[in-house]
């Protein structure tokens, strides 16, 4: 056997234009089956190694927080150990003039895109949870207070079988999305329109406990795409919905 040709054979590099090289890796995104892509340009006398940002983008659709403090001090880390920085623009890469160190580099870049995808989301499913069962209690005494039936878990009857946690019974059905990451939020804006498209009576109000797990542009977005989307506050929930199924 041919180890190194089997090893290789792992890499597919594609050309792109303006010079640009995509490395598909067999390096996965943990529990995701997502592989990493790593981009290869050259600038100048100088080569660029970085991954488009990607590592970003899926810990955020997997609910995960990449502007909190571990991430930041990781960040530190990373660049103070090596040539590999998170940027800005939320892009991993590195920077080198040396041909030789471009190999190298790429599996840095993808090492550092998996561990950041692994920091940010460790925390994602404890505080999910926590945040479900909060939001759960609040719903619960508002349907009690207001007499209204409610359904947990429920599969809406529109196209797609999509999942509502939670159905307050009124004229118009209250549907909350409890959205614990991008995906869920863009799954109540699909609801939303679902039940636009059906004519169907419903008002999609989508939760989210903080706006860092959904993303900034994606929060702001999804007020025009549900009926409404709000960040949780236990205090102030009950009496949002309350409003909502008495207007």
């Amino acid at each position: 056997m041919d180890l190194k040709k089997a090893i290789c054979s792992l890499f597919e590099v594609q050309p792109e234009q303006n010079g640009v090289r995509r490395v598909i890796t067999p390096i996965e995104y943990a529990g995701t089956g997502d592989r990493i892509v790593v981009r290869v340009r050259q600038r100048g006398n100088e080569y660029v190694i970085d991954e488009n940002g990607e590592a970003c983008f899926h810990s955020s659709m997997a609910g995960g927080d990449v502007e909190s403090e571990v991430i930041a001090r990781w960040a530190d880390e990373l660049a103070s150990m090596g040539k590999v920085k998170l940027q800005d623009d939320e892009t991993l890469s590195a920077v080198t003039s040396d041909p030789q160190l471009i190999g190298p580099l790429i599996f840095r870049v993808a090492e550092a895109a998996q561990t950041l995808y692994a920091i940010s989301t460790a925390r994602t499913e404890r505080q999910a949870s926590d945040f479900k069962a909060r939001l759960a209690n609040v719903v619960r005494a508002v349907a009690t207070d207001l007499a209204l039936g409610c359904e947990t878990d429920i599969q809406l009857p529109i196209a797609g079988g999509l999942m509502a946690d939670h159905v307050l019974q009124s004229h118009t059905p209250l549907i909350v999305v409890a959205a614990t990451s991008a995906t869920r939020l863009l799954e109540a804006e699909v609801i939303h329109m679902q039940y636009r498209i059906e004519r169907k009576p419903g008002f999609v109000l989508a939760v989210v406990e903080n706006q860092n797990i959904v993303g900034k542009r994606q929060f702001e977005r999804a007020n025009y795409y549900t009926g409404k989307t709000v960040t949780f506050n236990e205090h102030d929930f009950g009496s949002l919905l309350s409003a909502t199924l008495n207007s």
